[in-house]
């Protein structure tokens, strides 16, 4: 999820477009030939314990894997849940919330899942890639078998990655497709050349050969090596988060060559494995890398620069898409407003310094904390295959819609039956280090129901008072002299929408805390809406000229910048007679027609009067403490250069606590 793709109609197939989804949408997937192998063989007891049948197998389980999930359900199915080019689970879900409003429960499972992934994905790519360096003889004679600088240099590129983040990535980003295309050629070519030296391998395709190493004696591990052979399937899911960027039509006429590529790839390590598996000084190695191994020693160094430069674009890919992610997830009201920052030209190219620097702490702890890509790939996986499926249970939803009901039960419980199996035997990662990952899911999903849950208790009790019903005490105080002039503007920002209601605290700040006279009072909410770029509003004067109730609709792709369209809306009122102009006799602009305003933005601390249920009262004193430490309502809605204040008042939820005092009686 890199950046909106420019250049090319992300509704029809192009050049460009095929090349940007080389460069963003495949990179996870694209470097899953550095590890799952590696991690295949090594879990199984290293080469000296895996036979020709368990080659063969391990290789026919990724083909099926990379065919049912990644190809059947999310490029062919998957791709079709689009919201208005849109996807990823976020996006799914605001085509079927209306359907349950229980919906939410697999999106923030989902969400949370596939942000602790983007964790460990730049810590176990990047370090894989730098260990490849130990197949050089200049290295492996200077450093032999020393981790510890390993882990240096990939800190070191960790670090420079996430610092470049803050100036965007849009020169960069635009090297990335033609990077990853010639990455893709490599893996092809790479693994033809070890392929054609035991052209039997392709035996492999056969599905017999994933069932028979199910059941064999000589799998050490039984069904749980499904939890490695996922590795080479975690990147479906971005490939479908990232389905703006570049189209569904780039996405599926690219992948057929991707997936070529990759089974080339893994077709080639399985021929190479099978060459030297009897060979005692590789039987020796404490470890062994098919991938790097089966590359020539002349191009080798190429070899390893190139794989660490496709580590670091996947890494890249993810790191935007989790901005992405939470970009959504707050514009849907699922995470508390966070500061984003747009770099680039486009919308689609943000930064959240917040999820960036918490990111680059997660990584680097997980590469200091697990030192090897080997402890690594033992936590990997895990909390993806819960991402999985939960956008099978909203997909479930969504098909009802498509296609007949039998249909879309039989295709979600065959999907989900496959992917439960993969999340069992990945469940065993969990005390090898995939307790990170959920734990950073479990976190992640904990503010999301605090924040969720907050919003629902507050919207349920909030005080709501007819503005048409003020309207006479507003027009007085507009016309009473006596009350010295607060500002021509007052914008009060909203967290109802504008259908002639509004909450009582605005009223009490406007009449009773200090009586605000003004020209025009603006009462103004911001709507998110289920289409990524909406940009509309809709006004309702009450059949005044001076009080203006603004809807604004904006797509959850789009920032809240309220000062900016305010302006507009201003120029398009006056434009049409609807509101008066406001002449300015001191101005740096001669003839402006527009006044001063004053941002008011209202403040809330739980009262201790409310009568709430405990658990509710730890809920909204947890929302109230997270908001206190994130973004402020100012820099959300991008005030930072207006005229703001903040008034606190008493968020009072539900009946208020009674209170039984008595007059003391004086005694004599």
């Amino acid at each position: 999820m890199l950046h909106k793709a420019e250049g090319f109609d992300r509704r029809k197939f192009t050049m460009a477009g095929i090349l940007v989804a080389m460069g963003v949408v495949y990179g996870d997937i694209g470097t899953s030939p550095l590890y799952v192998m590696k991690a295949i063989v090594g879990d199984n007891g290293g080469l000296a314990r895996v036979s020709e049948s368990f080659i063969l197998g391990s290789v026919s389980l990724i083909f099926w894997t990379l065919t049912i999930l990644t190809t059947i359900k999310y490029v062919v199915i998957a791709l079709n849940a689009d919201n208005h080019g849109e996807g990823g689970i976020f996006s799914l879900y605001t085509l079927v919330r209306k359907k349950s409003k229980y919906l939410i429960i697999p999106a923030m499972i989902g969400g949370a899942a596939l942000l602790a992934d983007g964790v460990l994905t730049p810590a176990v790519t990047v370090t894989t890639a730098i260990e490849g360096l130990r197949g050089i003889p200049a290295f492996f004679e200077r450093f032999g078998n020393d981790q510890t600088i390993i882990v240096v240099i990939t800190l070191t590129i960790i670090l420079i990655l996430f610092s470049v983040q803050r100036f965007g990535t849009e020169l960069v980003g635009k090297a990335f497709g033609p990077i990853m295309f010639l990455w893709f050629t490599f893996l092809g070519i790479i693994g033809l050349m070890n392929f054609s030296q035991d052209w039997t391998v392709i035996r492999a395709l056969n599905p017999y050969y994933a069932l028979q190493l199910l059941v064999s004696p000589e799998n050490k591990l039984g069904l749980f090596i499904l939890g490695n052979i996922f590795l080479a399937t975690t990147g479906a899911e971005a490939l479908y988060s990232d389905l703006g960027h570049v189209g569904k039509m780039n996405i599926r006429i690219s992948w057929p060559y991707i997936k070529i590529c990759l089974i080339l790839n893994y077709l080639g390590q399985a021929a190479w494995l099978l060459t030297v598996k009897e060979n005692p000084e590789m039987q020796a190695l404490a470890e062994i890398n098919p991938f790097f191994q089966m590359i020539p020693r002349g191009i080798l160094v190429f070899g390893v620069v190139f794989a660490t430069i496709a580590a670091v674009i996947a890494s890249q890919a993810l790191i935007s898409g989790s901005y992405t992610l939470v970009s959504e997830a707050i514009k849907l009201k699922l995470l508390p407003r966070l500061k984003i920052i747009y770099p680039g030209s486009n919308i689609g190219q943000m930064y959240i310094p917040a999820v960036n620097l918490i990111l680059w702490l997660a990584c680097s702890a997980i590469v200091l904390a697990f030192r090897t890509s080997t402890h690594m790939e033992a936590a990997y996986g895990l909390s993806i295959t819960i991402t999985m499926l939960m956008t099978t249970i909203l997909l479930l939803f969504y098909l009802l819609d498509k296609i007949p009901a039998w249909s879309a039960y039989l295709i979600s419980l065959f999907f989900s039956a496959i992917e439960v199996v993969f999340f069992f035997s990945s469940a065993a990662k969990f005390f090898h280090g995939g307790y990170v990952a959920v734990g950073m899911a479990v976190f992640l999903l904990c503010i999301m129901i605090i924040w969720e849950r907050g919003n629902e208790i507050k919207e349920a009790t909030a005080e709501q008072v007819s503005l048409e019903k003020y309207v006479p005490q507003l027009k007085a105080l507009k016309e009473d002299t006596s009350v010295p002039m607060y500002q021509t503007n007052v914008v009060f920002l909203t967290s109802d929408r504008v259908d002639g209601e509004i909450n009582r605290n605005i009223i009490y700040s406007i009449l009773d805390k200090q009586p605000k006279r003004a020209n025009v009072y603006w009462f103004v909410n911001v709507q998110v809406t289920d289409e990524p770029f909406t940009q509309e509003y809709s006004v309702d004067m009450l059949g005044t000229d001076f009080i203006v109730q603004v809807q604004l609709y904006l797509g959850f792709h789009i920032s809240q910048e309220v000062n900016v369209y305010l302006r507009q809306i201003v120029h398009d009122l006056m434009k049409t007679g609807r509101l008066p102009k406001q002449p300015q006799r001191y101005s740096l602009t001669p003839g402006r027609e527009v006044g001063d305003f004053q941002f008011v933005l209202i403040q809330e601390e739980l009262s201790n009067v409310s009568e709430l249920k405990k658990w509710d009262r730890q809920i909204m004193q947890a929302k109230l403490a997270i908001k206190n430490l994130t973004t402020s309502p100012e820099s959300w809605f991008g005030l930072e250069y207006s005229e703001v204040k903040y008034e606190s008042v008493p968020l009072i939820i539900g009946p208020q606590r009674k209170t039984h005092l008595v007059e003391r009686k004086n005694r004599s």
